[in-house]
Formats: C-alpha cells, sequence, structure tokens
C-alpha cells in the first residue's frame, strides 16, 4: 500500500515537471524574430540587466491597422522596438513595445510556445485588452 502510494506520487510530480518542462524546452526569447506584418527582423539580445529587440532588418513598410496598404518609409535599423523584457515566471517575460507606425509603446507579455514562434502580447492597463502577435524566428 506505501509502495503504491509513494509510486502515484513520483508519477504526479513526472506529470507536472513534464508539463512546466515545456516553455523551457523552446528556449527564451533571444534570437532573430520576424514580426506578424513581415515588416522588420528583430534581434532580442542582453542589454543591461535586461533584454532588448532591435530592427536588424526592414523587409517592408505595410500598415498593420490597414493591411495591404503600404506605409511612408518608417523608423527602421538600429531602432529598439523591445525594452526592458524580464522574465516574469517559467517561460514568462514582461517589457515595452514601441510600435514604429503609431509612435506609441505598450506594456507587452512574451513567450515561446513553440522553438520557432514567439507570442507578443501588447496591451494597455491589462493583458487582457491585447492583441496577440506571432513572431517567427529566423535560422
Amino acid at each position: 500500500m506505501l509502495a503504491s502510494r509513494r509510486l502515484k506520487i513520483i508519477a504526479l510530480v513526472a506529470c507536472i515537471g513534464a508539463g512546466t518542462a515545456a516553455p523551457a524546452l523552446a528556449g527564451g526569447p533571444q534570437g532573430r524574430w520576424i514580426t506578424a506584418s513581415g515588416n522588420v527582423e528583430v534581434a532580442v539580445a542582453p542589454c543591461g540587466a535586461a533584454l532588448c529587440g532591435t530592427i536588424v532588418r526592414v523587409l517592408a513598410n505595410h500598415s498593420m491597422a490597414h493591411p495591404g496598404a503600404a506605409t511612408p518609409a518608417l523608423p527602421g535599423v538600429g531602432l529598439k522596438i523591445l525594452t526592458a523584457v524580464r522574465p516574469d515566471g517559467p517561460g514568462q517575460w514582461t517589457g515595452r513595445l514601441y510600435n514604429r507606425e503609431t509612435g506609441k509603446t505598450y506594456d507587452c507579455q512574451l513567450s515561446v510556445d513553440a522553438a520557432d514562434r514567439l507570442v507578443v502580447r501588447p496591451y494597455v492597463l491589462l493583458p487582457l485588452l491585447g492583441q496577440t502577435q506571432l513572431w517567427r524566428r529566423q535560422p
């Protein structure tokens, strides 16, 4: 009876550990990413005590607010669009995201849901009020 109970506890701990290991397997937000709009490639790397995301390549200048519409030339290479990105729990990060189209900065949550997808959720006031974007990792 005691051995059976121990096996159940071990199995439960293994299941819990497997569930929490998934985000760690996907890795962190460091690396190069193409934004959801496909407009820019962003390199996320350490800067001071946090992570920052800097535009390293401009691919297009399409409007995110009006898909299909071109925008005038926007700030590009060298612009930091992610700042103050810090861990905020297992597989989660928070920081600030600059929208180069509107010139506004938002709080944001980040997570890696697969080795090649960064989930970016910029928001005002509450994450619930944000809109999720999927960025894809560059090799």
